[in-house]
């Protein structure tokens, strides 16, 4: 199993980048945020509906997710909902039923985008919140579970660079880490750091100026998260930092059946 996350920053921008991804990867699961646009204003043609189930879940010039299932891997229609703490179309599931031999178990996959928090703290902290709760709700439940995106927190000190370090920022405070010390303490594993302890430059997000991308001065935001089952199946899970025009880098993900 292959899954991608990306904020693409645009996905009018990016339309020729993410149909690159998708036939040089050929992932079963892709999860975009900050698509920045309506489902109508999706560019047609994007991915053929005969080789992916879609959904986009976007309202206008900011926020907004989609996840896609290629159909080979889930050969019936994924149920798409969005919990009921969504806002500004930040929150999108897709619930796949037992299938195949690429696919041998149900499994529910989220694609997220957590606030900046820079205009509205308390929102982002809502937002969080609600979203940890629902996580230990569905592993309570027995639900196996990858939720990939852009959490918009750097949840150790080395992930951010040295050089991007300040006193109390957003994105790096200690209630945001430890709301997501939690997330983790309720049954999540953070595939990418899990997989490689000891590399201090996971970066997944560069601020566009100064050469920041191309000297890997940044941020490590974009995650993939597993429930334990699907986490002891992960073999690899890298930062495509070379790949593609958005401020992030899409991060991808493997797992073994």
């Amino acid at each position: 199993m292959k899954v991608i996350t990306w904020n693409v920053n645009g996905i009018r921008a990016r339309q020729a980048q993410v149909q690159e991804l998708l036939e040089l990867e050929q992932p079963d699961v892709l999860c975009l945020q900050e698509i920045k646009a309506t489902p109508d204003k999706v560019p047609e043609l994007l991915v053929s509906p005969g080789d992916y189930w879609s959904v986009w879940h976007g309202a206008g010039g900011y926020s907004g997710v989609a996840l896609l299932i290629r159909r080979e891997f889930a050969p019936e229609a994924p149920r798409f909902w969005h919990p009921d703490f969504d806002f500004e179309q930040r929150i999108v599931v897709a619930d796949l039923a037992t299938g195949g031999a690429v696919n041998p178990g149900a499994v529910r996959f989220v694609s997220v985008y957590v606030p900046n928090g820079g205009k509205d703290y308390e929102a982002k902290m809502r937002f969080f919140g609600d979203l940890h709760r629902w996580i230990v709700e569905t592993n309570c439940d027995g639900a196996s579970l990858v939720l990939c995106g852009d959490i918009n927190v750097a949840r150790e000190e080395r992930d951010v660079h040295p050089k991007e370090r300040k006193v109390n920022q957003i994105g790096t405070r200690p209630e945001e880490r430890d709301l997501f010390a939690q997330v983790l303490g309720s049954g999540m594993t953070d595939v990418g750091r899990t997989l490689d302890p000891d590399n201090d430059e996971l970066f997944t997000w560069w601020a566009p100026w100064r050469s920041l991308r191309q000297r890997n001065i940044g941020w490590r935001i974009d995650y993939v998260l597993a429930s334990s089952a699907i986490a002891g199946q992960a073999r690899t899970c890298e930062s495509r930092r070379t790949f593609g025009t958005s401020d992030h880098a899409p991060v991808i993900a493997t797992f073994l059946p």
